[in-house]
């Protein structure tokens, strides 16, 4: 089981998992579940942009790779909105860090996900200010947090 902090600032935040893989939806929304989230599934970005307009999201776990809006179009629709609003791309395509840095993308992380590194991540986003958050995720900083897939094939492709 992997450690994160318990304090309260932390427990039962909603995450939003939009993501067209119903087996990462749920692998993620149990990893999530068991250290204190609480789970929002979306399928398709029209859904994930619907969540979002609900309100009662903290933060989003984006896939690029959707039917109906493409996670691009979600990450600008969603941004438009609320230029400070936490979300994480994630993605299994190649070749994501241009577009992401020219998004304004505060944080990509490839697939398949490292799980320790994606809830340290997760509780770091929602420990910032909304300035750091606005500074990062809003386009004002051309400084991507990039995390590379945890499968070794990926990591020979970064490196190699």
């Amino acid at each position: 089981m992997v450690e994160v902090d318990e304090s309260p600032e932390y427990m039962k935040k909603n995450v939003l998992i939009a993501d067209d893989d119903l087996s990462v939806r749920k692998s993620l929304g149990k990893v999530l579940k068991d250290v204190g989230y609480n789970v929002i599934e979306a399928a398709d970005g029209a859904k994930a942009v619907e969540q979002f307009e609900a309100g009662q999201v903290d933060l989003l776990l984006l896939d690029i790779d959707l039917p109906i809006k493409d996670g691009w179009d979600v990450f600008r629709s969603i941004t438009r909105q609320a230029p400070a609003f936490p979300i994480i791309i994630i993605t299994g395509k190649d070749n994501q860090y241009d577009t992401a840095v020219a998004a304004g993308v505060g944080i990509l992380m490839e697939k398949p996900l490292d799980v320790t590194e994606l809830l340290k991540t997760i509780q770091e986003v929602l420990a910032e200010s909304r300035e750091a958050r606005l500074h990062r995720f809003g386009g004002y900083s051309h400084d991507v947090h990039y995390i590379a897939s945890a499968h070794p094939s990926f990591r020979e492709r970064l490196h190699g």
